[in-house]
């Protein structure tokens, strides 16, 4: 017979209830970075583009690259991808069954935000 009160009761906890742990905010993070460097290969794309298609096309696509906007974006671009490259680090580690206990899990999450924009600053200074 059906639930007569099912209206009456939540069906799951809601964001108002639920406490954000690292591991649910790197994964969330994860997949947005993964979705942002989409937006930076295209540039990078239209750029390469540019450049076969002729000097005009190349100053246009060049100066929109080289604003502060466009190396706003690289740069991000460039910490999208270090996140995104450790995270998926640590997913291998979880996947070959180590580092699955909640201090160590949350330690990975510390050391992928941490080693993402160290490594992020590294690479925009030697670059």
């Amino acid at each position: 017979m059906a639930d007569m009160n099912r209206g009456n009761r939540p069906l799951s906890p809601h964001l108002q209830v639920y406490r954000p742990q690292i591991t649910s905010v790197t994964s969330i993070f994860t997949r947005i970075t993964g979705n942002a460097l989409i937006v930076g290969t295209l540039l990078i794309v239209w750029w390469f583009l540019a450049a076969a298609k002729g000097p005009e096309a190349y100053a246009r696509a060049d100066w929109v690259l080289t604003s502060w906007l466009g190396d706003a974006v690289m740069f991000a671009s460039l910490w999208a991808l270090w996140y995104h490259t450790l995270a998926g680090i640590r997913h291998l580690i979880w996947d070959s069954v180590h580092g699955l206990e909640l201090a160590t899990a949350e330690r990975l999450g510390l050391a992928v935000i941490a080693g993402s924009g160290i490594l992020t600053v590294l690479t925009a200074i030697i670059v």
